[in-house]
């Protein structure tokens, strides 16, 4: 039996009406989840408040209610519980309630803007590779040891989090690799959990829609390494300016990596080819499966985390040339007539920067590159010029698309994106706001030896619009046309 003082552990209350020794049976955020003997927290979200529900949740039988405003008038037999913050208490109550599994095992944070899947994904393969019990965290899915599950956020809910961390410990699970968010961060989902290490990869411009500027968006991820404790290690890429200040005020044991820079951990690309890369990390060379210049960096910090966790050096770099890329990422199919088609989940200016000029800097020189990109609608409007800036000076030719247009109007994004384009270039973009048919045209289009680059939903299996998701899969698509028209 779970007592509702129990879970109220390191909650800072302000004022209790009732019994705080009542049992519950569960924890609750949403009203419509709430059953009998459940306790409910009442969030104020960016979309709605859950103070509004406080009544649904007690006709549905909840017997304990968390919020930061008690209602006015409150029903007898259930207890009320005030508090400063109820995302942070849902955080310690959801870890409380779970029995803090995070304690148990070794947790690994990575954030950053751009990385922190591949990273985490390819940290659970090697581990799993090296004998070890791994779980997963991650944008595309969650692994309980060779269990998957399907996900939606970057960064789960607290008790999302604690229930799989839960499941994790009582499967055996010794490591466990996860993302971290900005908004996991700023949502306190984070909080309460214990991390044996956090990563930072590198930061530009994202998620300007939810944070106020790019000050606090950088703020927010230095947060996370603000709250890591004595027994952690903080591993920063110094490479990217915001690398030392994720560090100011970490208590954890403080390591760096780079391949510019002086750093702890340093890397040289030796060869950069379609088919992997040639490194040198510290002194050692390997051959690894993975491209571009980005994912140099991705190969350094995994390296760096696993020796940092205990493994031995010589059997990370063996283990790190197995490693197979993650769904989205960079991955690629070539036709019968030498056209090469790559998806990448590069979503943000940086990240399609990176990807183009990896493309540019393997390519021999005559073929094209026909990139077909779009921008999310309900996001982040300011960084949709200078995705089309990047998309025309990089690429040969361009072809402006939908992405997840959500409630706003493609046409308009489209519009946008296109208000990047220097009038030099412009003559070289297309604008298709089908993005099947913007895709296929980008087949139709190729010849024997060029590259197209389908940018912005990588590992995505959707398509939302105006609320609903159609299937939608850019590399079973592209991957279909360029074997059908290639012929």
């Amino acid at each position: 039996m779970i007592l509702l003082k129990d879970i109220l552990y390191k909650v800072t209350i302000e004022k209790v009406v009732g019994n705080t020794s009542v049992a519950i049976r569960n924890i609750a955020f949403d009203s419509r989840k709430v059953g009998l003997d459940d306790v409910f927290v009442a969030i104020k979200g960016t979309l709605s408040d859950g103070h509004r529900f406080i009544k649904m949740a007690c006709d549905k039988g909840a017997i304990a209610i968390i919020c930061e405003e008690l209602p006015e008038t409150t029903i007898n037999g259930i207890t009320y519980v005030q508090v400063a913050d109820s995302q942070r208490a849902l955080a310690y109550m959801a870890a409380n309630f779970y029995d803090n599994p995070s304690e148990t095992l070794k947790l690994v944070g990575v954030t950053g803007t751009n990385g922190k899947t591949t990273i985490t994904s390819l940290l659970y393969q090697l581990f799993t590779a090296a004998g070890y019990e791994a779980g997963l965290l991650s944008t595309v899915k969650v692994m309980v040891g060779k269990t998957q599950y399907n996900t939606t956020h970057t960064t789960p809910d607290s008790l999302t989090i604690n229930r799989f961390l839960r499941e994790m410990v009582d499967a055996g699970i010794e490591f466990c690799f996860m993302e971290v968010s900005s908004h996991g961060i700023h949502q306190k989902r984070t909080e309460a959990l214990k991390f044996a290490g956090g990563v930072f990869t590198n930061l530009s411009h994202d998620h300007l829609d939810y944070h106020k500027d790019f000050a606090e968006y950088r703020d927010v991820k230095k947060t996370f390494f603000d709250m890591l404790p004595k027994s952690a290690f903080a591993l920063v890429n110094v490479d990217d300016k915001n690398g030392l200040v994720m560090l100011q005020n970490t208590h954890a044991k403080k390591y760096t990596y780079a391949l510019k820079s002086y750093a702890d951990y340093k890397a040289q690309i030796l060869e950069n080819q379609f088919t992997g890369l040639l490194l040198k990390i510290n002194n050692n060379e390997l051959w690894v499966k993975l491209i571009g210049n980005f994912n140099a960096y991705n190969m350094l910090a995994i390296y760096a985390t696993a020796e940092l966790l205990g493994l031995e050096s010589l059997e990370v770099l063996q283990l790190m040339s197995t490693l197979e890329s993650v769904d989205g990422r960079f991955q690629y199919t070539v036709s019968e007539t030498n056209i090469t088609a790559i998806v990448d989940y590069a979503h943000t200016p940086d990240a399609l920067k990176n990807v183009l000029e990896t493309i540019n800097s393997i390519r021999t020189g005559n073929e094209e590159v026909i990139t077909v990109v779009g921008c999310g609608g309900n996001r982040d409007a300011e960084k949709r010029p200078a995705m089309g800036n990047i998309a025309a000076t990089l690429s040969t030719k361009v072809i402006f698309t939908s992405d997840n247009p959500r409630s706003e109007d493609p046409e308009t994004i489209i519009s946008q994106i296109e208000a990047g384009v220097s009038p030099a270039h412009f003559k070289k973009t297309l604008s298709i706001s089908d993005r099947k048919q913007a895709i296929k045209t980008a087949c139709q289009i190729a010849s024997p030896g060029d590259i197209i680059l389908v940018a912005g939903k990588g590992h995505e299996t959707y398509q939302e619009i105006n609320g609903e998701r159609f299937d939608f899969d850019d590399f079973k698509i592209v991957n279909q046309l360029i074997h059908a028209l290639n012929k």
